[in-house]
This record gives C-alpha cells, structure tokens and sequence, in this order.
C-alpha cells in the first residue's frame, strides 16, 4: 500500500513537470511569436517595389525608378542605403515626386540625397506640399537646381532613352497656390498637356494620387504620386491604409497600382520613417521601380 501511494505520487510529480515543461515551452512559444508580429509591425527596413507596364508606344525596355516623400530623413552615410538600392535595379531615370525635404527638419539629409542621385543618373524633380509649408520654397528650389535637376513647374520636357521618345511631365504641389501664388492644378494639367508630344508615351509626376478621377480628363499613360504614406497603418491583404492626408481614413490611393481605362496610376508608399508623427504600421518605406516594355 504505501509502495502504491509513492508510485501514484512520483507518477503525479512527473505529470506536474511535464505540464510545467509545457507552459514554459507555450510561454516561450507566445513570447517569440509577438516578437516575430512586432518586428514585422515595427519593420522600417528599406524595400524595393517593382512593377512592369506594357505599352504599344515603346518598343525598347525603359527603367525609372520612383523616390517621394523622402521628408529629410536619414538613409546612412551619404544616404548610402537609398543609393545602393538603386545601383542594384540600374535605373535609366529618377524622378523625384515630391516632399523630398521636410518643413520641421534640417535640409541636410535631402540634399544629400539630390547630390548623391543628381551624380550617377538623369533625375526630374516636382514640389511636393511639404516644400511649400516651409516658407522657403525659393531657396528649396535653388538648392534642386544647384544640381542640375530640371524641375517641372507645369511643364514637359521631351526626352530620348535607349531610342525611345517619352514625355516627362510635372506639375507643382497644389498648395502652390496658397504659398506661392502659384497657378491652379487644373491649369497646369491643360498647359502639360498641350506641350507633350501627343505620339509619345506620357508619364506626368504629381505629388497628390486623390486627383485620379481629375488625371483621367488628360492624355497620359502614367501618372506617378506619392504623399498618402502608404496609410500609415497597414494589414496586408486586410486593409491597404488607415489614413491618408487629403483622403482620410480608409484612402483609395493608399499605395501600389491603380489600373484605370485610359492611364495606370502607381502610388509610392515613400521614405518617410522618421518624420512622420503616427508610426508606420505593418508599412516599410519603399523604393519604386518601374518597367515600361
């Protein structure tokens, strides 16, 4: 009798440590998966988005790579980490859409930025609202030019790459007309227009995607934007975006690809990791590629 009792005890005691060795292991096991969630949620690595547009209007493969809403924020030294992304996908052009500098920060990080780019490949530049909110738009804009960077004040430049003509055309952030007694979205779009090559594939940058019903009235194949920030918060396959300046909660144009009748509309997710007052959720920023064929 008492050999039973000591055997039940030992069989009750190897029982309790089996159960312990099993919450522990739960434990761990529930531990490591937040921290795997918070990584990704928290995730402020750079990435590159890629997307391929097909167009009877060219015939040879011409690469542009996509860089908004940079906001000054810091990508290593000498703005390494953006520079090396780009060497890797070898773009023929870069064109820059807006919010490059920040209205609350140093200009430093963005003018290195134009410095390091302006040096190794043809870059275009349009105004974002944020170089407008700073007040200093004037001497934003003579630092873009110090580095022989066209800036698309509602205009269209014309240009050749690997035998292909394609129009490249810009218009200025709409609070231009706020801050800098500038001309109206609307009227830029018209004069764009009028000045594109109409046999040529068109892209026209501008920093805003909520105009998309307003781009359709025009003739281009391509509009590139930026300034949504991906929604800030993001569930993948769930929600694109939470919130977007100008389109507010759950935007249409949060990031990615819009395939319309008459153009395709790609929306930069951005740089911004720094300077944005609501954290980035489930949202890295994004270097953007895109092959026209």
């Amino acid at each position: 009798m008492i050999l039973f009792s000591r055997t039940a005890m030992d069989a009750r005691t190897m029982e309790e440590i089996e159960l312990k060795k099993k919450s522990v292991i739960t434990r761990i096991l529930v531990i490591a998966g937040i921290a795997v969630v918070l990584i990704a949620i928290c995730d402020m690595r750079l990435k590159t988005v890629n997307y391929k547009i097909e167009s009877d209007k060219v015939e040879q493969p011409i690469r542009i790579a996509l860089i908004t809403d940079l906001h000054s924020d810091w990508y290593g030294k000498n703005q390494s980490v953006l520079i090396h992304a780009l060497e890797a996908q070898k773009p023929d052009v870069v064109l820059l859409v807006g919010d490059i500098f920040d209205d609350t920060k140093s200009y430093n990080n963005a003018e290195i930025a134009l410095r390091e780019l302006s040096a190794r490949y043809p870059c275009y530049y349009v105004t974002g609202n944020h170089e407008y909110w700073s007040k200093d738009i004037d001497n934003i804009l003579a630092i873009v030019e110090s580095y022989q960077i066209p800036i698309l004040s509602a205009e269209c430049e014309t240009v050749e790459i690997h035998g292909e003509t394609i129009n490249i055309c810009g218009v200025d952030d709409p609070d231009v007309a706020a801050y800098a007694n500038g001309v109206g979205i609307l009227d830029q779009l018209k004069t764009v227009e009028e000045a594109a090559d109409s046999e040529a594939y068109t892209v026209l940058l501008s920093h805003r995607p909520e105009f998309a019903e307003i781009y359709k009235r025009y003739d281009f194949d391509l509009v590139l934007c930026g300034h949504a920030h991906g929604g800030q918060w993001r569930i993948p396959g769930v929600m694109n975006g939470l919130y977007a300046p100008n389109q507010g909660l759950f935007p249409e144009y949060a990031g990615g690809r819009y395939d319309f009748e008459t153009y395709t509309m790609i929306v930069s997710r951005g740089l911004a990791r720094e300077s944005t007052p609501i954290p980035r959720v489930f949202n890295r920023p994004e270097l953007v590629i895109i092959d026209l064929e």
